[in-house]
């Protein structure tokens, strides 16, 4: 999924390796060539932010849809939604997080664990100690390369490069400090502590929090500059309040997603699948018919269909499991047109 925004991510990363000197972090590092190191890595955290997009929307309106997956401001069809706002973001994250992972794995050789910190007082019973996580380095490998499709001067572009900046801030807010105990038999009277990335589904949590309450920005056009590219020596935290620096913005109200607009890319809810009477499912899960259907003027539809799965497991010496395969009804809700009220959205 979202191959073709992947596939761009790598082709523009590659691209931005070898053109102007500003592609390179740190030019006396490395040759800039080295940097193809990163691409694979890169493209592997894009498509992870775009699995967790789709987790995370999975039941709402707005589901990340394929044609929605675009990082680039270059089309001027392009919206500056709160949807926007979470795909830059989680994106920007997913590449942050992917690098720093595989820095502190050592798949790089320039890059490994922060030490920066180590043998350094944390506080009371504790000092730092361990491999913690590379953050500095994803970060500004992630910043290099992702802030690196914006190509506009406009409000849009410095949106988006803000959205970028949140996600990059929120891997660094969701890290959690992992420490061992040292001291005669276990005591624990001293703690070596470091750093660790949060699992990747917190941080979409996170982030996906922080679309629920992202802010709308009316941007006064006239302060955009000429000459002031969202490339170049403008930082967007200067076109924003400083208290916004976590927070995800949008320039414009989202269009009505539960009817299908073929001009907009809206699929609409019709035939969606929705959860009722689950009862592994979260609250806002269980009143996602009600979001999907009721609300969006179409009716909840139940279709019961056979799925199959394994059951009556046995062990069997030595050493195989064999099952039987079982099938059983399975309930699945769908949104759909009332009888009566015509056909498809158009």
């Amino acid at each position: 999924m979202g191959d073709l925004l992947v596939l761009r991510l790598a082709v523009l990363v590659g691209c931005a390796t070898f053109s102007a000197s500003a592609c390179s972090p740190r030019p006396t590092e490395a040759p800039r060539g080295a940097y193809l190191t990163y691409t694979t890595s890169v493209a592997l955290g894009a498509q992870s932010g775009i699995e967790e997009c789709k987790f995370q929307f999975a039941w709402e309106r707005w589901n990340c849809p394929e044609n929605a997956l675009q990082l680039s401001t270059h089309s001027r069809l392009r919206s500056a939604t709160r949807e926007t706002s979470f795909i830059h973001a989680i994106s920007s994250a997913g590449v942050m997080y992917t690098i720093t992972k595989n820095c502190s794995m050592g798949d790089f050789d320039n890059c490994g664990c922060d030490e920066s910190k180590k043998g350094k007082t944390g506080g009371h019973g504790w000092i730092w100690g361990g491999c913690s996580d590379n953050v500095e380095f994803g970060e500004r490998i992630s910043k290099l390369f992702v802030d690196s499709l914006e190509k506009g001067k406009d409000a849009r572009a410095l949106m988006n490069l803000h959205n970028n900046r949140a996600g990059r801030l929120a891997v660094r807010a969701t890290m959690r400090r992992t420490c061992k105990c040292h001291g005669i038999s276990g005591s624990c009277s001293v703690q070596t502590c470091w750093l660790q990335l949060a699992d990747f589904r917190e941080m979409g949590g996170y982030l996906k929090a922080k679309y629920d309450r992202a802010l709308k920005i009316d941007m006064d056009k006239r302060h955009l500059r000429a000459g002031n590219s969202a490339e170049g020596r403008w930082a967007p935290t200067e076109a924003f309040l400083p208290s916004a620096e976590t927070e995800l913005v949008f320039l414009e109200e989202s269009p009505d997603y539960c009817t299908r607009n073929s001009s907009l890319g809206i699929h609409g809810t019709e035939g969606r699948e929705c959860l009722q009477d689950s009862r592994n499912a979260s609250r806002r899960e269980q009143r996602g018919c009600g979001r999907l259907c009721t609300e969006c003027g179409l009716q909840v539809e139940e279709r019961r269909t056979q799925a199959t799965r394994s059951c009556n497991c046995k062990f069997h010496w030595c050493c195989t499991v064999r099952c039987d395969q079982c099938r059983h009804v399975v309930n699945k809700y769908y949104c759909a047109r009332s009888p009566g009220t015509g056909g498809a959205q158009a």
